[in-house]
């Protein structure tokens, strides 16, 4: 098939395939629908480590979360969600809320979106027990 044919029909097909995902609302971030939902997401990643609490953030996309190991953090990565023990974390206040750089190279750097009030609070609770 000639590279004319093939490159536009390419072009238009990946189109296509995102505008179908947005529209069928697969492009929206995971939500949290409680407590529960957030410690089964951290469970799913750290099997061995139960929360001891889970704060979820204002808009249901973040989780704080406890440990006896310290804290962690839960988030979306598109529709799925994915944690991460924070010690070791380099946490600093944005405007829109944090920036947790991680000593972890396959999430290196996690931007939380929070409000003024848990922007405040947060930093506290994950620098508290940061190590077993």
């Amino acid at each position: 098939m000639p590279l004319q044919i093939l490159l536009p029909m390419v072009v238009i097909g990946i189109a296509g395939i995102v505008v179908l995902l947005h529209v069928l609302g697969r492009s929206e971030l995971a939500r949290f629908e409680d407590e529960d939902a957030a410690r089964q997401a951290w469970l799913r990643e750290y099997p061995d480590t139960p929360p001891t609490r889970v704060i979820l953030s204002h808009d249901n996309h973040a989780a704080l979360v406890e440990t006896e190991y310290g804290a962690g953090v839960v988030w979306p990565m598109g529709m799925d969600t994915t944690a991460r023990l924070l010690r070791g974390a380099a946490i600093c206040r944005t405007k829109d809320g944090l920036l947790v750089d991680l000593p972890d190279f396959a999430a290196p750097r996690v931007r939380l979106r929070l409000n003024d009030d848990e922007a405040d609070l947060w930093p506290a609770l994950m620098n508290r027990n940061d190590s077993p």
